[in-house]
């Protein structure tokens, strides 16, 4: 009997194969732009199709429908998250080095994957509400392998000597629960301090602060620890963020308060503090603090046009209308829910025009 040599893929049919991979990525990479920036509702098909360059029919060639895309975009950033994480955890060095690179590359992450955070901050406003979400598919391929791996890390740590006997599970909290924090508090801390917590040198010293200072805090040689934070850092240079996938545009008002801080916002200023509400109803983006998370005209953002009483209130109303209050049609304006802009309609919307008669507006 002879051994058969294995059947060759021919040069053509490999080829084509591999531009309809390329396809593919380029589709996906779109994806989760324009679902990280308008939310699932939002997003158009339309849109992702002409930012990688093919035409929609193609686009439906590679996925069955909107849904079917929006799935296959967050399981494809969702595991080159875990892979980075999983190198980080088995790297080489002692358990304590293994753990601080893993912190580094979380804050890492946040900063420059900011796709996937606002992706996932939109699937765990869905857990939340108790909506149909895609996180439990995650959990089992993503988060609870990373968060098993990294206990394993911290109790190897601890069970050396290396760091100091806490809960391990408080060491996580702290360790990375301050990087979240960090991006989540960036837009207040802009107001407070006159300053931009997101500025590459800002983020430079605060990755470096807080790495230097988990090799005091944990570590139960100090002197060690700080030798170990040293080469974590010079081991990994901080990445560049995608500017394309920063999709929460500073308002002006914040822009004025850079320049001068103790200067008071003008109505202008303020009417622009949502921008995500435009005329093509798209869904604001949940990622308040440049991919963390942020609320929309109801607490979590906008799902489509709202009922108010009898009538309808589009999404590019609620974004836009002034103090007297704009409804797309007659019918009670919407008494209980939030606006956009943070305010509260009490009067009532006129038939015909669309624009509230009698309305008044009152602050929170």
């Amino acid at each position: 009997m002879t051994n058969s040599a294995p059947a060759r893929i021919p040069t053509a049919a490999r080829s084509q194969a591999e531009r309809a991979d390329q396809t593919r990525a380029r589709i996906l990479e779109a994806a989760v732009r324009q679902f990280s920036a308008n939310g699932l509702a939002g997003a158009r098909t339309e849109q992702i199709a002409e930012e990688a360059g093919v035409n929609k029919a193609l686009l439906y060639y590679y996925f069955r429908g909107k849904n079917d895309l929006y799935a296959a975009a967050l399981e494809s950033v969702a595991e080159g998250v875990r892979l980075s994480s999983l190198a980080a955890l088995e790297g080489g060095g002692t358990a304590g080095e293994r753990f601080l690179q893993s912190v580094l590359n979380h804050f890492d992450r946040i900063h420059a994957n900011r796709g996937f955070q606002s992706l996932m901050q939109q699937e765990m406003v869905r857990l939340h509400r108790g909506e149909v979400h895609a996180l439990t598919p995650l959990v089992e391929t993503v988060f609870r392998p990373l968060m098993s791996r990294m206990r394993e890390v911290l109790d190897d740590g601890i069970a050396s000597g290396e760091l100091i006997a806490a809960e391990q599970s408080q060491i996580r909290y702290a360790a990375l629960g301050a990087n979240v924090l960090y991006f989540l508090a960036a837009p207040m801390m802009r107001l407070v301090e006159g300053t931009d917590p997101l500025e590459p040198e800002a983020l430079e010293l605060r990755r470096q602060a807080a790495i230097e200072f988990l090799g005091q805090a944990l570590f139960a040689d100090r002197e060690h620890g700080a030798r170990v934070a040293a080469r974590v850092l010079a081991s990994a240079p901080m990445p560049q963020a995608d500017e394309r996938l920063i999709h929460f545009h500073r308002s002006s008002d914040e822009s004025i308060v850079r320049s001068h801080p103790g200067r008071k916002k003008s109505k202008a200023a303020s009417s622009t503090s949502l921008r995500f509400a435009q005329n093509d109803k798209r869904e604001p983006s949940l990622s308040a603090v440049e991919g963390v998370g942020h609320p929309g005209n109801d607490g979590v953002g906008h799902t489509g046009n709202k009922r108010t009483g009898s009538g309808k209130e589009t999404e590019s109303n609620a974004g836009t209308r002034r103090n007297n209050g704009n409804a797309s049609k007659g019918g009670n304006a919407s008494k209980g829910g939030n606006a956009s802009d943070d305010r509260i309609l009490t009067g009532v919307a006129a038939r015909g025009n669309g624009r509230a008669a009698a309305g008044k507006v009152r602050r929170k």
